[in-house]
């Protein structure tokens, strides 16, 4: 049975228990010294909502995964993405004496993918030429204004079920694999490197800092297919060299050694996922539904029209206000990949989003709520109960009548663990979603609408 059936049956038993007398005199003891201006009445009411698809230009985009690759759904349009970003150069890093380079290369690790793992795609790594510090942290930079387009560093075809993998072991004892895909760069950008070492105090290779200027970093974009997503765990730059290693063998003679000058991605230096999308046909005005996609695709507008009922939340208390978003199944079942609901959506006030994932802000239950996680039984968001939210405007509004609009936003979440490592449902940070996916919304009159609950005395 659906939530709101259920509802309106506990509804309905609640207001019985309250109004419905019973046989037994001694049920009638309380009412019959209660005046009968004073017994609690409860009253229940629907308010229809509104709903409307609106563009999403850029989100917060600034990741320690990027997104990577490019892909079509039939219904929800493109996806593509490509990510900047600068290496992180940690203390002590540098090159053993006498060393030659070998090799440079490049290396995206992931364990996630989506679309169609075996089709080629085709990624290309070009080098940054100006400093990213000031760069926009939003998902609609433009990276080429950083980076060299006249030609790439290199490139490789890739498929998303790469043949170069490695099997890891996680924490909690799992197997997982992890895929790699290689690009060869230049030698020439390992000489440059050797070369900035050898100056005095090793040049511009001492800290994090220098590095970044000498070195700004790459960027990374797909230039053919259109059938798979990434979801990259670790870039890596590897600058590989011999050197000689004076009475190194077991004889105590000279011998040669390989070993490589690595640099990473990490959260101590900027990364910003670019990404872009066609959302063209999503954007069309319809009676039946809206869309939420992810990342930075479209989102939901919603409208509480409170002024609809504003004499009853002037005149009565609410109590419950519940709010529980549908979503429409896709019907072409035979689609072998399709993007898939987003896990959660936060719900938040129009006038409270700007700052809100920037500022790692959490829900304060007013103005943002979060759902529960999707229910694939019955293909809905659950909200409980929003009656904080209106009662909060409503005394806010004093005696003028008001409605509000909120967005419905895809979202990530981390939630808190307790002492014993189980996790809670505390949320602990909240993200603007950047794996692909998208949930078709009901907004059919009766299916989208917020189930209240008043009482007075």
């Amino acid at each position: 049975m659906k939530f709101k059936s259920l509802y309106r049956v506990f509804v309905i038993a609640f207001i019985a228990l309250l109004t419905v007398s019973c046989n037994d005199t001694l049920d009638q003891v309380g009412f019959t010294i209660q005046p009968g201006q004073d017994r609690l009445k409860v009253e229940i009411d629907t308010l229809e909502l509104q709903a409307n698809t609106i563009r999403v230009d850029s989100i917060f985009s600034k990741t320690q995964y990027p997104v990577l690759g490019e892909y079509t759904d039939p219904i929800f349009g493109t996806i593509k993405s490509g990510y900047i970003g600068e290496f992180y150069f940690a203390e002590g890093t540098g090159f053993e004496e006498d060393a030659s380079i070998d090799s440079v290369r490049v290396q995206l690790a992931y364990t996630t993918m989506m679309g169609d793992s075996l089709s080629p795609m085709g990624l290309s790594v070009y080098e940054v030429t100006k400093s990213l510090k000031g760069i926009s942290v939003y998902s609609n930079v433009d990276p080429t204004e950083y980076a060299d387009m006249s030609a790439p560093l290199g490139t490789q075809t890739f498929t998303g079920k790469n043949s170069t993998y490695r099997t890891e072991t996680t924490t909690s004892g799992s197997s997982v694999t992890v895929y790699e895909i290689n690009v060869k760069l230049p030698n020439a950008l390992g000489e440059k490197f050797l070369t900035e070492y050898k100056k005095a105090g090793h040049g511009q290779l001492t800290d994090a800092d220098n590095f970044r200027k000498f070195f700004p970093g790459l960027y990374f974009t797909t230039d053919f297919g259109k059938s798979t997503i990434l979801s990259v765990s670790l870039t890596s730059l590897l600058v590989h060299y011999k050197y000689n290693d004076e009475d190194g063998s077991s004889a105590g003679k000279d011998t040669i050694r390989t070993s490589a000058m690595r640099l990473n991605i990490t959260p101590e230096v900027t990364q910003i996922n670019h990404i872009q999308n066609k959302n063209d046909q999503l954007l069309e005005p319809n009676s039946e539904y809206t869309y939420v996609k992810s990342p930075a695709g479209v989102i939901t507008e919603v409208t509480f029209p409170f002024s609809q009922m504003n004499d009853k939340l002037k005149s009565q208390a609410l109590n419950l206000a519940n709010f529980t978003v549908y979503a429409i199944p896709d019907a072409d079942e035979e689609t072998m990949v399709k993007l898939s609901p987003p896990t959660y959506l936060l719900l938040v006030n129009k006038d409270s989003l700007n700052g809100f994932f920037e500022n790692r802000k959490l829900i304060d239950n007013v103005t943002s709520f979060l759902s529960a996680r999707f229910d694939a039984s019955t293909y809905s968001y659950n909200f409980n109960n929003l009656s904080t939210m209106a009662n909060h405007y409503n005394e806010a509004k004093k005696e003028e009548p008001f409605d509000l609009v909120y967005y419905l936003i895809p979202v990530d979440v981390t939630f808190a663990t307790d002492t014993y490592g189980n996790t809670t449902t505390t949320p602990i940070s909240i993200y603007n979603r950047t794996w692909p996916a998208a949930a078709k919304l009901d907004k059919r009159e009766g299916n989208l609408k917020l189930d209240m609950i008043f009482s007075n005395f």
